[in-house]
């Protein structure tokens, strides 16, 4: 008998297709479910095939691949710090990448310089709040999360400079990367293919998230090497935010979000369940969101990170609403 964890695992699954189906087929020129599939499968049509393949697949793929990776970075903080407020960009990793990908705007920068200089600085955050919470010896969750907020904040106070300091002719660039921005996608496949390599990476540590989830003490005595998983973890977390921002910008709440709903639908904290099940939402939730954004004000396209806060605060209130009640 099919159970319900593995019949929303099987709707996740189907989620996936067709959130991505949704998104090439949305766009200025909206096909029918027939002219989707003869442009993405003959090129019959090859102002349609290139349209699909070269401009709404790179996109949607790119959302995906993000959106995924977002929400495997939330479920590994929230382990990490204990904290089920922590997401990907607590430890300040989004906001190195941010200052960074303003520089290269700012620089008159285009093309790949922009995610790469995102994916530079959001390397470089990890490393220094690494650094500044170990000090001399170890350091703890606490720690971490402290170090992490206070260094967030003062990239915060550097993003601010960098507005203030830019060009009228750039500034509006700088904001709609600010808040997320998926127009200037242009690789097909490097996203997923970091999304699938990630994901591998953590799957041998899935035993050790639902016992670290219970606290230091309880790993120790269960046999855990607390040093080398947190290790593990920390590091895994911060590549997939890295890799999140550069292809997308500063993209809010999907880490916080999907992790919470995917326990409330499937039921258990168990990451067998929740880490696959965090890809597959994850990815979908980003894409759709940027699909309404692309669609909801044609021709003008919102920031996808508009969508995914006016989905999530609504949500996130009702799920403490939801918590208060128990």
């Amino acid at each position: 008998m099919t159970t319900p964890r593995s019949f929303i695992t099987l709707l996740l699954l189907l989620l996936a297709p067709v959130s991505l189906l949704i998104a090439m087929a949305v766009g200025s020129v909206d096909y029918s479910l027939e002219q989707l599939f003869s442009g993405l499968f003959e090129q019959a049509d090859p102002a349609r095939h290139d349209i699909l393949w070269q401009l709404r697949w790179p996109r949607a793929a790119s959302a995906f691949a993000a959106g995924g990776l977002l929400a495997t970075a939330g479920v590994l903080m929230q382990v990490l710090l204990r904290n089920p407020l922590a997401d990907p960009y607590i430890l300040g990793t989004s906001g190195g990448a941010a200052v960074f990908a303003l520089f290269a705007l700012l620089a008159g920068l285009g093309g790949i310089w922009v995610p790469g200089s995102a994916f530079v600085g959001a390397l470089l955050s990890t490393l220094l709040v690494f650094s500044l919470a170990h000090g001399r010896g170890s350091w703890t969750s606490n720690r971490l999360l402290l170090t992490g907020v206070v260094t967030a904040f003062g990239w915060g106070a550097l993003i601010s400079f960098l507005l203030v300091i830019a060009p009228q002719s750039r500034l509006r660039g700088m904001l709609y990367w600010l808040m997320g921005d998926l127009s200037h996608s242009q690789q097909s496949w490097s996203g997923l293919v970091a999304l699938c390599v990630i994901f591998l990476l953590c799957l041998p540590l899935l035993r050790r998230l639902d016992i670290l989830q219970r606290g230091d003490l309880q790993a120790a005595a269960l046999g855990v090497n607390l040093r080398h998983s947190q290790w593990l973890i920390y590091i895994l977390a911060a590549l997939s935010t890295a890799i999140a921002v550069s292809l997308a910008g500063t993209v809010g709440f999907v880490g916080l979000i999907v992790p919470h709903l995917l326990r409330l639908l499937i039921g258990t904290s168990q990451h067998r369940w929740i880490l696959p099940g965090a890809v597959l939402l994850g990815g979908s939730l980003l894409v759709l969101a940027d699909t309404l954004a692309r669609a909801i004000v044609a021709p003008t396209q919102l920031p996808v990170g508009v969508m995914t806060a006016a989905i999530g605060v609504p949500l996130f209130l009702f799920m403490l609403y939801r918590g208060q009640q128990r």
